[in-house]
């Protein structure tokens, strides 16, 4: 069987899309060859979901024109009624895109502020994924012209005024039914607000070779089973409960839902053992609902201390309704000096608001922050790119950032970044990122390395919402991951040699 490599799954920044394309190109690999076979991957993509109508071809001065050039002869050859409008003169385009315009032998009319009345599907070649200014002039005008008209549009590429390294809008983009890219995504098909103008993005092999992959060894991957489950840390079958880790969670006085998810979830993901460090005046509550998780009274940062002590509790999560008070940052403090795994989460963030260096000053150990957008905000600063404020946070801190979101973003100090695409919106539902935190805590525990550990408990977190579907409470996702896990530890069977160990 043919098995999936992180690299299928790589995400190239424009830039690193141009260096593919001149080392294919280098390589013997024709750029009109590229172009054409671009273009008819977008005339593909349309024969494919719609019957023949009345098409639109918008071409911009550049490349991503030049296959719109291509796209719109293939659909005129198969008998599609085209017009192709051009922003600028067919004069002033250059290299392949100037070869490419060459062989369309219809009419080239201006780019209009709209589109004729018959028209009724339109294909955006005006701008790729580079673009480097905002969308204006005639460009947006006719971009925004759809809109009331509801024409289904294809886009090239990216649409029109989305940065491809960013997901960022330039001015204005288009709502696109289908975006055809090539070779790879791009980190904006995935981040918002871009991810939700692309539609259904489809990544077509144009020629370049795979091998281009290893000059440019990028960075950043689209978030998925093939980047992690090597590294998946399965019961061996001669192990035991204590060779699967420990993992002790510090627990609140009021909010004891939040640990309690965090517990199971925790559990439910692989960890051997799990222990509550439950303030001694809510020890009933905890006690009384954990079948199977141990729960430690504790009176303060001694007992706390007093549990740290015990060096097979091997992974600590701090945060999940530990309360946002004097006492939870000496509990934080605790944990990093143990040099353990550590995830924090939740109001963590709050005691340290403000406080970023000390913080990463205590960091000593391999150490995840889960914060979300308001509370990564309370450490270091507004969300803006969120790959490069993730990155960046990271670099700083010296922690594996998850910064959670609909397009959730993993980093680690070195650089490396996961995005995430399967987290349905049913999980913005109170509990979910305790169990999140709960899941990656677990993997920790079984000695599943960062930032692996962070990406596979993101997907799992988001694939179990997923198959739950509409009505989804936190609860939920614990209690849908075993079919998750099995079917994961069943590819990872078929694509394992008998005689390899399993890690």
């Amino acid at each position: 069987m043919t098995v999936a490599s992180p690299n299928d799954f790589a995400l190239l920044t424009p830039h690193e899309m141009a260096r593919a394309d001149a080392m294919a190109m280098a390589a013997g690999i024709a750029g009109e060859r590229l172009m054409e076979a671009a273009g008819g991957a977008v005339a593909s993509a349309v024969a494919a979901r719609w019957s023949r109508r009345s098409v639109a071809v918008l071409c911009g001065p550049g490349n991503n024109g030049g296959d719109g050039f291509v796209a719109a002869r293939r659909l005129a050859a198969a008998g599609w009624p085209v017009r192709l409008f051009l922003l600028g003169t067919r004069e002033a385009l250059k290299g392949d895109a100037a070869r490419h315009a060459a062989l369309w032998s219809g009419a080239v009319e201006p780019l209009p502020a709209s589109l004729p009345p018959e028209t009724a599907l339109v294909i955006d070649a005006i701008f790729g994924a580079g673009l480097a200014r905002p969308v204006d002039g005639v460009a947006r005008q006719v971009l925004e012209s759809l809109v009331p008209r509801r024409l289904p549009t294809v886009a090239v590429d990216v649409p029109s005024g989305v940065d491809g390294a960013t997901g960022a809008v330039l001015g204005y983009a288009p709502a696109c039914a289908v975006t055809v890219t090539f070779f790879r995504k791009k980190p904006g098909h995935l981040l918002f607000p871009g991810r939700a103008l692309c539609g259904e993005t489809i990544v077509a092999d144009i020629g370049i070779p795979d091998a281009v992959l290893t000059t440019i060894a990028p960075r950043t991957f689209e978030n998925a089973p093939a980047v992690w489950r090597h590294a998946v840390p399965w019961p061996r079958p001669d192990g035991h409960k204590y060779a699967r880790g420990h993992a002790l969670i510090a627990g609140g006085a009021v909010m004891t839902g939040a640990a309690r998810l965090a517990a199971r979830a925790a559990a439910r993901s692989g960890a051997g053992l799990v222990t509550i460090a439950a303030p001694r005046e809510s020890f009933a509550i905890y006690a009384a609902a954990l079948a199977g998780t141990i729960v430690q009274p504790i009176d303060g940062l001694a007992d706390f201390a007093a549990l740290l002590g015990d060096a097979r509790r091997n992974a600590i999560l701090v945060g999940p309704g530990v309360g946002a008070v004097p006492a939870t940052r000496d509990l934080v403090l605790a944990a990093l000096a143990t040099r353990r795994s550590v995830v924090l989460d939740a109001d963590v963030f709050a005691v340290f608001a403000g406080k970023a260096a000390e913080l990463a000053a205590a960091i000593a150990g391999p150490t995840l922050l889960t914060p979300h957008a308001g509370e990564f905000a309370r450490l270091f600063g507004d969300v803006g790119d969120r790959l490069a404020s993730a990155r960046s946070a990271a670099a700083a801190s010296g922690a594996t950032m998850l910064l959670k979101g609909p397009d959730t973003v993993v980093a680690s100090p070195d650089g490396w970044a996961v995005i995430n695409a399967n987290a349905p919106p049913e999980l913005a539902t109170a509990g979910s990122g305790d169990v999140l935190a709960g899941i990656a805590t677990g993997l920790l525990a079984q000695g599943m390395s960062l930032p692996l550990a962070a990406a596979a408990a993101v997907w799992l977190h988001g694939e179990a919402a997923a198959r739950f579907g509409p009505g989804l409470v936190a609860e939920d996702i614990i209690d849908a991951l075993p079919p998750v896990l099995r079917d994961l530890k069943e590819e990872r069977d078929e694509v394992t040699d008998p005689g390899e160990s399993i890690a």
